[in-house]
């Protein structure tokens, strides 16, 4: 009898979903882990000179296999790959491990530990969490717009009413702003800056309430606000993503598995008598 053999197209979905399992995939954070802890431990020069031959050759193996994992995943996806920005992320903190770290790309070597960052593509909860932030920047440029247009009024108001007392919080514009963020993080605000200013001013108590609670407690939740409606959209669109790629790979499967079947098929005694 001759021997059956699968297409080279059922390969690579098998594959692709090998590389999603998991087991695989717990695998895979286990070593980013370990990968992290012996690149820390490779800063302390006395553990370096007792066990830096076993931590080199650890990390080498590491990354030995974060490579053959890369390939396969190019293997399976091709050029296709390189079309989601998270396997170039990927693709890019492993290359940067290959890259001889000597001479002038000696800076390299303490690039390695960006390999730690591959977490976020093999974490679902922290992917989706980066991809909020992403998603987030336009919103949160209008944001960031509106907040410097109130430091902006305010520090001419505070300086115009503060500089000739308090020359050193209020002297100038740039003195003004920085106390401003100083007094919107409620960092030492009312020790440091309100009441002395109060001592002398006691209506400024006014000015100040209003900036903390135009700044602090309006535009940051506002800022946190957009931040969190991007994370939920874009959960909702990982898990759009995720049934059309499932849905698309199997009907990949199903037209290769017919068309081996079809290529396989022997044709009926019935059928040869009628030829």
């Amino acid at each position: 009898m001759e021997a059956v053999m699968h297409p080279p197209a059922t390969l690579r979905p098998r594959l692709g979903r090998w590389l999603e399992i998991a087991p695989v995939r717990n695998g895979l954070i286990a070593l980013i882990l370990i990968n992290a802890v012996i690149l820390g431990l490779e800063t302390s020069p006395s553990l370096m000179a007792d066990w830096g031959y076993w931590l080199s050759a650890a990390d080498r193996a590491i990354l030995a296999v974060f490579v053959v994992e890369i390939a396969l995943r190019l293997f399976v996806h091709r050029l296709a790959y390189f079309r989601d920005p998270w396997n170039v992320f990927d693709f890019a903190v492993v290359a940067i491990a290959l890259v001889p770290a000597s001479g002038p790309l000696a800076v390299l070597r303490a690039l390695r530990i960006l390999r730690v960052l591959r977490l976020i593509t093999l974490v679902p909860s922290m992917k989706r969490v980066v991809g909020g932030l992403l998603a987030a920047l336009p919103g949160l440029g209008s944001v960031v717009a509106i907040i410097c247009i109130i430091f902006y009024v305010a520090a001419v108001i505070a300086t115009k009413l503060f500089a000739q007392e308090f020359p050193a919080l209020f002297g100038d514009l740039g003195k003004s702003a920085f106390t401003l963020f100083q007094v919107m993080t409620l960092e030492g605000w009312a020790m440091e800056v309100v009441r002395p200013v109060m001592a002398v001013y006691p209506l400024s108590w006014i000015f100040f309430l209003a900036f903390i609670l135009a700044s602090t407690f309006t535009m940051l939740n506002l800022f946190i606000a957009v931040i969190v409606n991007a994370i939920q959209q874009e959960g909702g669109d990982d898990r759009r993503d995720t049934t059309a790629l499932e849905i698309a790979s199997l009907r990949n499967e199903i037209a290769a598995l017919r068309g081996h079947l079809g290529a396989t098929r022997k044709p009926s005694p019935y059928a040869i008598r009628r030829c």
